[in-house]
């Protein structure tokens, strides 16, 4: 099991809550985190993206530029830059993901994120796609950046995007058991399902139960095999490890009792319009309660909450579903993270080993 972290460059911490967060979006503050992250068992973190200042966060720093700042205060950690096709063109950030790439020697890394606020393509004064046409542009985004990282003289006619003859040089740093930077992309929706298995690298998911999350693994499973493809699955959890379960549930109780109300519900009417768009409605946090919306990926329901013990324990059920990397937040981020690495990490590999030993 691999683990990333959700890297706070968006002010307001990883709850939509009053409740205290020692946890700061600058870049001092962050610069720290990933070099703890680092030395605590994390291989990687993945930079938030958002322009329009939304669900309670008032400051945030762009992500390729925050992601670059991280990889060159590390040694080890991979860095995750999430993007919006159709506000990057996929050649250019082909060629700002290679420079980064050498500049840390083979860590950089990007999450495509279709888009789900409408607010922050029209505010540039950019096309705003239906639901399904935003996620095949994504899909062509993806084959544009593997094909310029994997070939020379890459030829791309599509609706979307075209290349003509296009090499990009240098590649990508040549690391060994990777092709090229690895791509991540997430949705829940019955298309983002079908995409992530056709093009992406790896499928991020947002927090789900044991049984949610296992829907959405077969989906892309299945959509990856049609391709001849296969895929690495990622899931959201927001961990509140405590000395026992009550405390854990009682911190739990005082995020969601002191949410900003205001926040919260601008959000869910956004995620709403969202979720409704799509055919199916099965859109992102089409189900998700105003609990659940408090943290803004559904954290809480993957249930990373109660003691160590209890956390490692449930960290293996949902490997045993499929969950290769589990990406997580916290309250108060350095702290916490520290304490992962020292209380929970070693129980998991202690599970690890155990199962290995039975099989």
């Amino acid at each position: 099991m691999k683990f990333a972290y959700w890297v706070p460059n968006v002010s307001g911490g990883l709850v939509v809550s009053t409740i205290e967060q020692r946890t700061h979006w600058g870049y001092e503050y962050n610069r720290d985190l990933a070099r703890i992250a680092e030395n605590s068992g994390f291989e990687y973190a993945l930079t938030q993206v958002r322009y329009a200042a939304s669900y309670g966060a008032s400051e945030q720093h762009e992500s390729t530029a925050f992601s670059l700042s991280l990889l060159l205060a590390t040694e080890r950690l991979k860095v995750i830059a999430a993007v919006h096709p159709g506000l990057w063109h996929p050649g250019v950030l082909a060629k700002w993901i290679i420079t980064a790439d050498h500049l840390s020697g083979g860590r950089a890394a990007v999450n495509v994120v279709s888009g789900w606020l409408k607010q922050e393509f029209v505010g540039f004064g950019e096309p705003w796609l239906e639901h399904d046409e935003r996620y095949r542009r994504t899909g062509e985004f993806i084959q544009a950046l593997r094909g310029l990282w994997t070939e020379q003289g890459f030829d791309l006619r599509g609706d979307f995007y075209r290349f003509h003859d296009a090499t990009l040089r240098p590649a990508p740093v040549d690391v060994p058991g990777r092709a090229h930077p690895e791509i991540f992309f997430g949705g829940n929706s019955t298309v983002a399902r079908a995409t992530a298995g056709a093009h992406a690298d790896w499928y991020f998911s947002n927090g789900k139960d044991l049984d949610g999350f296992g829907e959405q693994y077969h989906d892309v499973t299945d959509a990856a095999k049609t391709a001849g493809r296969a895929i690495r699955f990622g899931l959201n959890g927001f961990m509140i490890a405590r000395d026992s379960q009550a405390e854990a549930r009682e911190t739990l109780r005082e995020i969601v009792a002191k949410a900003d109300r205001p926040a919260v519900d601008g959000f869910r009417d956004a995620v709403r319009q969202a979720g409704a768009s799509t055919s199916d409605k099965k859109g992102m946090w089409a189900d998700s309660t105003y609990e659940d919306l408090v943290q803004y990926n559904d954290g809480f329901r993957t249930g990373l909450i109660g003691t160590p013990e209890e956390i490692a324990e449930r960290i293996i059920a949902f490997k045993r579903r499929g969950v290769n990397l589990f990406l997580l937040g916290y309250l108060h981020f350095q702290e916490e993270v520290q304490q992962f690495g020292a209380t929970v990490l070693p129980l998991v590999r202690e599970l690890e080993a155990e199962e290995a030993r039975t099989a």
